[in-house]
């Protein structure tokens, strides 16, 4: 079997696929580490980012090793969904969103910041970073394949 090389457009898109797969992984660990160490509760939008965030770690490993350049529209896919529900989040804890159209009604509100980073970064502004980097570096290293 003959070793293949990445052409530099190639090796190129694979590290930013790399820097997308580390930041979406260190987001879960850090995601699980605030609810099942620090015992954060989770409201309903946190879960439905976490179902969008925690299936990217598997797909970006897969689409590393063997390289795939195809795996940024899978990935695109939950990345955009989960900048969806991650911009709701924050607009809604900043009262922007009226009380009346949110979906945490019963148990764990999701207008509530239960921890803050820095003293302006809560979960929902975090999250919606990191949906926003995910989605810079793989819009970046589709067309660095697809010019």
């Amino acid at each position: 079997m003959q070793k293949q090389e990445l052409n530099k457009t190639s090796q190129a898109a694979w590290y930013l696929l790399l820097a997308s797969w580390t930041l979406v992984t260190a987001a879960t660990l850090g995601s699980l580490f605030f609810s099942e160490v620090m015992e954060v509760p989770v409201c309903l939008l946190c879960w439905y980012q976490r179902i969008a965030l925690y299936p990217l770690v598997l797909i970006l490993a897969l689409g590393l090793i063997p390289y795939d350049p195809g795996v940024t529209r899978y990935a695109g896919a939950l990345v955009g969904l989960g900048w969806i529900i991650a911009l709701w989040h924050v607009l809604l804890v900043a009262g922007v969103i009226p009380a009346s159209i949110q979906p945490c009604v019963q148990g764990v509100p999701c207008s509530e910041t239960y921890v803050t980073v820095l003293g302006f970064l809560n979960i929902p502004a975090m999250s919606l970073i990191t949906f926003s980097l995910a989605g810079i570096l793989l819009f970046v290293a589709y067309r660095k394949e697809n010019p």
